[in-house]
């Protein structure tokens, strides 16, 4: 019997598409895939997730393999890429009915440590009974080591559990 609804974060509860981010952030052209490479597509941004690089290190090492026009850009992409947030659409009320009916609601995510400055502005996220972070415990998904831990740490039966992502 499931008893608990474990949640991703991207692209589940929000939006996470670079196309997006390069789209708010005006790139174009050649600038647009090197920027993707260098950023979205690079070991830095795993660190980020993993928790073994910090946001100005990784806007370092970005920035030095990028012209100084890319700069800003850079730093919007590593600090900023979540202004504005993007909801998606219908997964609030379905958090909300789910925590009404008795479910128990947890979040299971890749993502950097700036998770938690946003995190309270994601409509449902009042409804969760737990978060886990793979920045906070240097692991992510899909290794099974997060997958254990998180099972751990809320005592959960994975039995009981499903997981959306």
């Amino acid at each position: 019997m499931i008893r608990n609804v474990v949640f991703d974060m991207g692209n589940v509860m929000i939006y996470f598409r670079k196309k997006d981010f390069l789209d708010q952030a005006g790139v174009e052209g050649e600038d647009r895939r090197l920027l993707e490479r260098v950023v979205f597509d690079s070991l830095e941004w795993a660190r980020l997730d993993r928790g073994s690089l910090l946001e100005d290190e990784a806007e370092r090492l970005m920035c030095a393999r990028l012209p100084e026009r890319l700069h800003e850009k850079v730093h919007y992409f590593v600090y900023d890429w979540h202004k504005p947030l993007r909801p998606v659409r219908g997964m609030a009320p379905l958090v909300r009915e789910l925590k009404a009916k008795g479910y128990g609601i947890y979040l299971l995510s890749n993502a950097a440590p700036r998770q938690h400055d946003y995190w309270p502005d994601i409509p449902g996220c009042e409804c969760f009974d737990g978060t886990l972070i793979s920045a906070d415990v240097q692991l992510t998904k899909p290794e099974r080591e997060i997958f254990e831990l998180f099972f751990e740490r809320f005592s959960l039966n994975p039995d009981e559990s499903v997981f959306i992502d």
